[in-house]
């Protein structure tokens, strides 16, 4: 049986394996405790983006309350339990890229038809930047984001990959850090928060 996990001395995990699972039956004791505990890291890495779009910064503590969570709604057993691994692993960072979950959150249905269906390419228009550094991001190969008539979907999985200079300098920085979209339909840029820099810089080694 996996030990409870302590989020505070995993943040420098980059996967979460097999064994880092708990048992439905305890985890359901502690659920809303990890829950909980989990809201003030959330908040540090959600960065929201202009009107609709909303980037959730992940980590190995939010895949592994995310697939605790899918096998404990969906109740798959130990069988489920690779392909959970396999689907959130790859957005764990790896000490040499910051990882998100971009999400397009319009709750009018037919508002999001329209704006999602002038976003295709959007995961390929998206960058960091930081002092003399641009980085753009580089969109998770699982399965296609844009469908063949232009229409992007509302949920995005992108990487920002460093070089170790890059790493090093991103750590060390003091300045403003901006995330932007350079797409034609949504042009829109924000500075990240100095935490938000903050808690980024640990997923860099």
């Amino acid at each position: 049986m996996a030990e409870i996990v302590n989020f505070s001395e995993a943040r420098l995990k980059t996967e979460v394996k097999a064994t880092d699972i708990m048992a439905m039956s305890d985890y359901g004791k502690v659920r809303k405790q990890k829950r909980a505990d989990l809201v003030p890291v959330k908040k540090t890495r959600r960065v929201p983006i202009g009107p609709h779009a909303t980037f959730y910064f992940e980590s190995y503590d939010t895949m592994w309350l995310q697939i605790h969570e899918m096998l404990f709604i969906e109740k798959g057993g130990a069988e489920q339990i690779p392909d959970e691994l396999a689907a959130y692993n790859p957005l764990i960072p790896k000490g040499r890229d910051l990882s998100a979950t971009l999400m397009f959150e319009i709750d009018d249905e037919k508002l999001r038809k329209s704006v999602l269906g002038r976003l295709g390419g959007v995961e390929e228009t998206i960058f960091l930047k930081f002092g003399d550094h641009e980085i753009v991001a580089r969109a998770e190969e699982d399965v296609d984001r844009t469908t063949a008539d232009g229409k992007a979907s509302s949920v995005q999985f992108i990487h920002f990959d460093f070089t170790d200079a890059q790493a090093a300098e991103f750590k060390a920085f003091e300045g403003d850090v901006m995330l932007g979209i350079r797409h034609e339909n949504y042009p829109h840029m924000t500075m990240l928060p100095k935490e938000t820099k903050a808690a980024l810089a640990g997923d860099l080694v």
